[in-house]
């Protein structure tokens, strides 16, 4: 195996789904801007995610998937001129 390759500044880090609010902390080596005082007092880098293990469709057996970012709405406002120039 290759020596030195992974990173050595692994730090306790928040991923947050922001769909749903849920939080969980782990280890991790991403930069981050953002801090979030975490339940044991302690202000930790802080992750937001828009989807995670509690509101993927996968996980919950719930086939509502939450458009957070309105790609729907991007593509229809892109497309918007095809639409009407049918009618």
């Amino acid at each position: 195996m290759k020596k030195d390759i992974h990173p050595k500044n692994y730090r306790l880090v928040v991923f947050k789904d922001m769909s749903n609010e849920h939080s969980f902390i782990s280890r991790s080596t991403i930069n981050t801007k953002e801090t979030i005082v975490w339940e044991d007092g302690v202000e930790y880098p802080l992750v937001k995610l828009e989807i995670s293990n509690t509101s993927h469709p996968f996980y919950t057996g719930k086939m509502k998937l939450v458009d957070t970012a309105g790609r729907v709405d991007k593509f229809k406002n892109r497309y918007q001129k095809h639409y009407d120039s049918r009618k």
